[in-house]
């Protein structure tokens, strides 16, 4: 008996060993991290309205400059608790102004922090992990123009366990991936290949579309087999809707409803935008036309989710 208690314990340790292990924050190689460049803010602030910084990070009602500062302060009511906006204004104290180029892309592509914490996925880094090198350091040339803003935005209020940052690390190991969700379609040309592969780039990665419109599993992943498929929504009222083609629904959009709807906030049916959607939408209309009809062709030509009840 006495044995069997000493090996049970043994047991526990290499479990608990391994599972501290594995639950360790993860960064960018090396290699990787060394061929960052701090690049064009011009360019930047087109990822950053693609990304929809503003639409957590800023005041909630800000309109105009006020959008460019990035206090936070906005609360996210979920299941698991209230994850609360931080401040990442150029504020040395309270921001992210201190940040080297590699720390903002270790936040940004892996959910870590600077001083080696797990952030947790309500910041879409499970969608930022797919973006380029350039474009991370486009974004973080352009954050380093934006106003200083003083103050902490206060605490994430979560209960236990998910107010265990360490065990995210165990989370990242599943769901996080940087490759594609959807693997390039193969017909019969019809398809513009270049253009597809921009929107699927653009929804995929900085637009960060399937954390809203993809369901999850009890864990908070996304399911993948479902993506764009609808999804209830993280406030616990309502359902984000299916996005995908599928007959009768938003299958019936064109590639040119879909463009106009992004730019003007208006359905083929000349309803007007609400909802979440507003800011998402004001952020794709500042972006060029070109990237509006490529979002458009990807999301015409991936695979219809049909199984999901809207």
């Amino acid at each position: 008996m006495k044995k069997a208690l000493i090996v049970l314990v043994l047991l526990a340790v290499v479990a608990a060993g391994v599972g501290w292990v594995l639950s360790a924050p993860t960064r960018m190689s090396e290699q990787r991290a060394a061929s960052l460049q701090s690049g064009d803010p011009a360019k930047g602030e087109l990822v950053f309205w693609a990304g929809g910084c503003a639409s957590c990070h800023a005041a909630p009602d800000a309109k105009g400059e006020d959008l460019l500062k990035l206090g936070g302060g906005l609360r996210l009511e979920t299941p698991f608790g209230v994850f609360v906006a931080p401040n990442i204004s150029s504020s040395e104290t309270d921001g992210i102004g201190g940040w080297s180029l590699t720390d903002f892309a270790n936040a940004m592509t892996h959910g870590t922090s600077p001083d080696g914490r797990n952030y947790y996925p309500a910041f879409p880094y499970t969608s930022y992990a797919r973006m380029t090198g350039t474009d991370l350091g486009d974004l973080y040339a352009f954050m380093k123009t934006l106003p200083n803003v003083e103050g902490d935005a206060g605490p994430h209020e979560l209960g236990f366990p998910f107010n265990i940052r360490r065990g995210l690390g165990l989370w990242k190991r599943l769901f996080l991936d940087p490759e594609p969700v959807i693997a390039t379609p193969v017909g019969d040309g019809s398809v513009d290949q270049a253009l597809w592969d921009r929107g699927r780039y653009l929804v995929e990665g900085p637009g960060h579309c399937g954390e809203c419109h993809t369901p999850r599993d009890v864990a908070g992943g996304l399911k993948l087999a479902e993506w764009l498929g609808g999804a209830p929504a993280p406030t616990g009222e309502g359902r984000i809707p299916d996005i995908t083609p599928v007959e009768g629904k938003f299958g019936s959009w064109s590639a040119a409803d879909i463009a106009y709807y992004l730019e003007s906030g208006f359905t083929p049916e000349y309803d007007s935008i609400g909802g979440e959607m507003v800011k998402v939408q004001e952020n794709m209309a500042r972006l060029p036309a070109g990237d509006r009809e490529a979002i458009a062709a990807y999301l015409k030509a991936i695979p219809p989710v049909i199984e999901v009840a809207n």
